[in-house]
This record gives structure tokens, sequence and C-alpha cells, in this order.
């Protein structure tokens, strides 16, 4: 995948995408894990996990009908930009 720098620039407008990113690459977790994990709102979390998945960056590892313990995780698209994003040093969160 040659580098998108569209889809960077969208990542790195949010801070909350950013804050997703971040903590899925360490590995896959849930909305509720992510905010407090990173000490933000859930709702920001939720909005910036819907977001990623519309542009196949991170995706639903569970049922998609599954209402709670949804747990999200990064998808090679995402990994490989957000690689990008940590070498160029563009995660001003």
């Amino acid at each position: 995948m040659s580098t998108d720098w569209d889809e960077i620039g969208f990542i790195i407008s949010s801070r909350y995408r950013v804050i997703a990113l971040r903590r899925l690459s360490v590995g896959p977790a849930t909305p509720s894990q992510i905010a407090t994990d990173e000490d933000v709102g859930i709702a920001h979390v939720s909005r910036a996990l819907q977001d990623l998945r519309e542009r196949s960056l991170v995706e639903l590892l569970v049922a998609d009908d599954r209402k709670k313990g949804r747990v999200y995780g990064l998808t090679d698209d995402g990994e490989a930009l957000w690689e990008t994003i940590e070498s160029e040093d563009l995660a001003t969160e």
C-alpha cells in the first residue's frame, strides 16, 4: 500500500481518531476500554471508531448485531497508516 496522505490527514485531524488507533495498535479493545485507558468520553471514542470503520481502518471483531462487548481491531490498512503516522511523528495528541 502506498502512503495515503488523505487518509492520514483524516486520522490526525481528530484527536479521538488518533487515540483510538493508538490504543488499537496495542491490541483489540472495546470502546469502553479505549475510553478508560485514554481518559476520554466514550461517545467520542464510539464516533471515532464509527468513522474509522467506515473507511475500513478498524474492524468489528464480533457479530455486528452485538450491542455490548463490541471488540474492535485494526485492519491491515489501519495498521499500515498508523505505522506511518508514528514514524513521521504526526500524532499530535
